[in-house]
């Protein structure tokens, strides 16, 4: 197993294209927005970061001071009560559309239509304002409604020569430059013949499979949020794409799904969540023998888990890292596995 040089950045400032600014009150009794210091819930007050497209935290820290202008209040953990949780700010770097999405805890926006029509004067570069309603006493940050605010429910964004639909909650890289590079090495991973039938596992808005659907016979995906799987769909139709297929549910229950109707995929993408692939996804994979798996990791505590168990029938061809998050601890890395001389055997016999 040949562990390759890490692909780094240029230039590693400004390459995050989404925001995720909490909101609370201070002392004075006025909105601060901000991040949660390590291992807690402790803001600290942020008005730049030099790993934040510009836009993100300029957009944000004028909605923050557009919302206590008119008043409004930010949520508190301890009582429950307040207005705003989080405000949400993501880029589409190459189309130039931006995204402002307000966390809140009920429905009721008081002096929303003031409010959005100060915005659009502010920052006509927003295409969508949304809301998204999160009750609950969690870290997660979005609930599971949302409405449209203000124009568009989506905003465009291109990798290479296609163009994707991100809306609200859809999953999309953080950092665009690289994600074309880590693209590419996902392709470079695989030996296509045009026959091949390909599973995107934990697909998201379908960027993967979509960039890969010239080179294969038919690419199927799943992810958990409807939405992602909507924009997937949408993103497939937008960019003329035929062979791709995508449904909601988690990767575990649909891949299974499949296995039992007859379906034996020839390649497999997994690119899951910081908890790695649930086991009984990795049995039914292993299962299923597809001939080359990649799969893509931003963990390597769960990635070493779970080659532990691919080990077993799968040659780990290399690891090739991608240092997606500059600045931080974290890297992503695309693994090449390819399915052991012997298990093709038994497939045969």
């Amino acid at each position: 197993m040949k562990i390759r040089e890490t692909i780094g950045m240029e230039n590693p400032f400004r390459y995050r294209n989404k925001s995720q600014f909490q909101a609370r009150m201070n002392q004075n009794g006025a909105i601060e927005t901000g991040l949660f210091s390590a291992d807690s819930h402790e803001l600290v007050p942020t008005n730049d970061c030099l790993v934040q497209d510009e836009r993100t935290v300029q957009i944000t820290n004028s909605v923050r001071d557009l919302l206590n202008q008119y008043g409004l209040s930010a949520y508190d953990e301890t009582s429950g009560q307040g207005f705003i949780r989080t405000i949400v700010v993501r880029v589409g770097v190459v189309t130039d559309e931006v995204q402002l999405v307000f966390i809140t805890t009920s429905e009721n926006f008081p002096k929303k239509q003031e409010i959005l029509t100060e915005i659009k004067a502010l920052h006509p570069e927003i295409v969508s304002i949304m809301q998204n309603i999160n009750r609950e006493a969690t870290s997660l940050i979005f609930g599971e409604k949302t409405i449209l605010l203000e124009g568009k429910t989506s905003i465009d964004e291109a990798i290479h020569e296609f163009h994707f639909d991100l809306s609200a909650r859809a999953f999309f890289q953080l950092n665009p430059k690289q994600t074309s590079r880590l693209y590419d090495e996902v392709a470079d991973a695989l030996t296509l013949t045009g026959t091949e039938k390909l599973v995107d596992a934990y697909c998201g808005v379908g960027t993967i499979g979509l960039s890969l659907a010239d080179k294969v016979s038919e690419v199927r995906g799943m992810d958990v949020i409807q939405e992602a799987v909507l924009d997937a769909q949408n993103n497939a139709a937008k960019n003329g794409i035929k062979n791709a297929h995508y449904v909601t549910g988690t990767a575990e229950d649909v891949f299974q799904k499949w296995r039992s109707e007859g379906y034996t995929p020839d390649a497999v993408i997994v690119d899951p969540p910081r908890t790695g692939l649930d086991a009984s996804l990795t049995q039914a994979i292993l299962g299923a023998r597809p001939k080359q798996v990649v799969y893509v990791s931003c963990n390597p505590s769960t990635l070493a888990r779970d080659l532990a168990l691919f080990e077993k029938r799968y040659r780990i061809r290399y690891l090739q890292p991608v240092d997606m998050f500059p600045m931080t601890s974290q890297v992503e890395c695309v693994v090449k596995l390819t399915l052991k001389s012997n298990q093709k055997q038994k497939i045969k016999s």
